[in-house]
């Protein structure tokens, strides 16, 4: 097949510690070690061999991992979809053709596959009782599967390995699988798991593999692999969708509640869900990554806390979160957005609390306490205090709106004194360098600054330990979440027509009340809900698929994905299936509004940033500040190979039987 599944092949003797030098072991397995013949004789040595599997979960190849660093996996993906911008000069490889075709790697990789075919072939001769040989099947089928969403959703058609291979065998240097076959097997492999995994979290702990896990990763594949074949035109969607509101339903009935947070502000549950001490028992949440002092722990917050941290939200992707009222904010009865004054503060609002829950809001202060001094403050470690009355009559009041409703940090110099989750005012890791207004913009203070005006911190918080030693955060971090379940459901119900006001009310509705949103009414959703909504604006469109304009109630259902999931990863993902990838990514990346007269958020810039270059031009004093040139001025843009991923060449080369992707580079032997 390719050279990577040969060299598991030869090593995978080791991971069983069998030997072929030894004589008797042709008699008798070894007695003192773990070999394929005993491996799989006990519940307990099924449990040890399968372990390991659960490192896919936070695999930075799959996006919605999560790794110890966001940048590498989740973080990346929204990046790469145009969701998220970067603060430094790193244009968006897709957006301006920068990705080079891949020799090696590039997500090829089937050592998992082989890991778990083994297990699979010694639970058949396994004496185990049979509901334990079908709880381990089971759990084998859920990871097998979930590595296999990852290679067809990158290639598309691969080679389906489902026993293990004899490296002599004609089956290690075979073809691509059609990628019906592959979706096929995926899904059949799921919904056997989902009827057969057994309960058995008294023996491998609640933080484990079951069927609610199954269910989850079911759901997303349906809908992941419904609209992909609806939007690029191979059909058969029907059964995907359909299963996808099947499965999806029943889970949400499995986990009726929501995480509604320690605090009384707006969407704290939602906030919380990424910067809790632990997420054991938190309703909702199906499975986590748990970190723990002195074992296992992050530096998600930390980055956050730092220079390191480049990734923030661009204006178009603000634009995107509604007002508190449920309303787009250029709908024509929207009456509370007042951010077309362009001032930062009108812009964030009475918008929806998921955005400064996941962007920095505006607030600006006094240094070494020259003004008002907060609340509960101890007044013996005084190091800010609120611009008085007296200071800045007209704007003292806007200036701390949002730390009075986050909560003031008030004792900055000590890590886990100063509160719960996030507070403000934000400093670095070493809680002296306050940053004394936010907007931060680049060129003014280093940690946590930003270009676009909107810095992510949406593993920020204040209670857990940052310092001059990256990996020592210890907040757990959702892996499933029942959130995700409710916008699987709500798309696919959407697509085949299904999406009502009751399945609002009991998918996105929910989502929408915790985060102190109005409800959606479906009735009111028509042509003019949105007037900004895409229409199929064709001077963002680059490539051989047909544009198409998405309808009123289906780009709600989708906005809503986009905020909830923001920053977690699956933007990339999505909008591949949606087949919408220039929509999002030929946008000219901008952030806020700025005025060159503004005495409070200075640029490092030139000045104003022109629509169509990077250059300064003379006649401007205010405008968006433009974070990039315009990737269609620049004569790139999306692609549409870029929907699949490149075949490394050298596996080309090793298998004549293999064929590439459109678009990317062949070999002689298989052009």
């Amino acid at each position: 097949m390719n050279n990577r599944i040969l060299k598991y092949i030869a090593l995978g003797g080791l991971l069983l510690n069998a030997s072929a030098c030894n004589d008797s072991f042709l008699d008798k397995a070894p007695t003192t070690t773990i070999s394929e013949v005993t491996a799989f004789e006990s519940y307990e040595s099924a449990q040890a061999y399968m372990w390991p599997c659960y490192s896919l979960l936070y695999n930075t190849t799959i996006g919605t991992s999560v790794q110890e660093y966001g940048l590498v996996s989740m973080y990346r993906s929204d990046r790469n979809a145009g969701y998220l911008s970067n603060r430094d000069n790193d244009m968006n490889d897709y957006a301006f053709q920068e990705l080079s075709p891949a020799s090696s790697g590039n997500g090829w990789n089937f050592s998992w596959i082989y890991h778990i075919n083994i297990m699979l072939r010694g639970l058949e001769t396994s004496s185990m009782p049979q509901a334990e040989k079908d709880h381990w099947q089971a759990v084998g089928y859920f990871f097998h599967a979930y590595w296999y969403m990852e290679l067809l959703n990158r290639f598309g058609d691969v080679p389906w390995i489902d026993h293990v291979i004899d490296p002599e065998s004609e089956d290690a240097y075979g073809p691509r699988t059609p990628r019906d076959e592959v979706a096929h097997n995926i899904l059949t492999r799921l919904q056997w798991a989902e009827q057969h995994i057994g309960d058995f979290t008294d023996r491998d702990g609640a933080n484990s593999i079951t069927k609610a896990c199954v269910q989850l990763v079911l759901s997303r594949f349906t809908l992941r692999e419904g609209t992909w074949r609806k939007y690029h035109g191979l059909g058969g969607e029907q059964e995907y969708l359909q299963e996808c509101v099947r499965v999806s339903q029943e889970l949400m009935q499995s986990y009726p509640t929501l995480y509604t947070g320690t605090q009384s502000y707006d969407a704290a549950g939602y906030g919380e869900l990424w910067t809790s001490p632990s997420l054991a028992g938190v309703p909702g949440v199906i499975l986590y990554r748990e970190y723990v002092t002195g074992y296992l722990t992050s530096h998600f917050n930390f980055r956050e806390r730092n220079d390191q941290m480049t990734m923030q939200l661009s204006q178009d992707m603000v634009d995107m979160y509604l007002t508190k009222n449920g309303l787009p904010i250029h709908n024509p009865n929207n009456t509370q957005y007042a951010g077309d004054s362009h001032d930062i503060y009108d812009v964030f609002k009475d918008r929806d609390p998921r955005l400064y829950q996941t962007v920095t809001p505006p607030y600006y202060i006094n240094l070494n306490a020259s003004g008002d001094i907060p609340e509960g403050m101890d007044e013996s470690n005084i190091k800010w205090s609120y611009i008085s009355a007296e200071q800045d009559p007209e704007n003292y009041q806007k200036y701390r709106m949002y730390i009075d409703m986050l909560g003031a940090d008030t004792y900055l110099g000590n890590p886990g004194q100063s509160g719960w989750m996030k507070r403000l005012p934000v400093a670095n890791w070493s809680c002296d360098n306050i940053i004394d207004k936010v907007p931060n913009l680049k060129g003014n203070k280093a940690p946590l600054s930003t270009s676009s005006g909107y810095y992510l911190w949406k593993c920020y918080n204040c209670w857990e330990q940052s310092n001059n030693n990256a990996y020592v955060g210890d907040a757990d971090k959702p892996i499933f979440k029942i959130e995700e379940v409710l916008l699987n459901y709500a798309e696919a119900a959407c697509e085949l027509g299904q999406f009502d006001q009751a399945a609002a009310d009991r998918s996105i509705n929910l989502l929408r009340a915790r985060a102190g949103v109005a409800p959606m009414q479906v009735a009111q959703i028509d042509a003019d809900f949105d007037p900004n909504r895409d229409k199929g604006n064709n001077a963002w469109w680059s490539g051989d698929m047909p544009d198409y304009e998405v309808s009123p109630l289906l780009w709600e259902v989708r906005r809503e994905r986009i905020i909830e999931l923001m920053g977690e990863g699956f933007g990339f993902y999505d909008v591949r299936r949606w087949a919408k990838a220039p929509y999002f990514v030929n946008r000219q990346e901008k952030g806020m509004w700025w005025n060159s007269a503004d005495p409070v958020y200075r640029v490092n810039t030139n000045g104003i940033l022109n629509e169509s270059t990077k250059l300064k031009d003379e006649t401007m004093t205010e405008g968006y500040i433009y974070v990039q040139p315009d990737p269609l001025l620049q004569g790139r843009g999306w692609i549409d190979q870029y929907y699949l991923y490149c075949i490394p060449t050298e596996e080309l080369l090793l298998n004549d039987n293999l064929t590439q992707n459109p678009g990317w580079p062949s070999t002689s032997s298989n052009e």
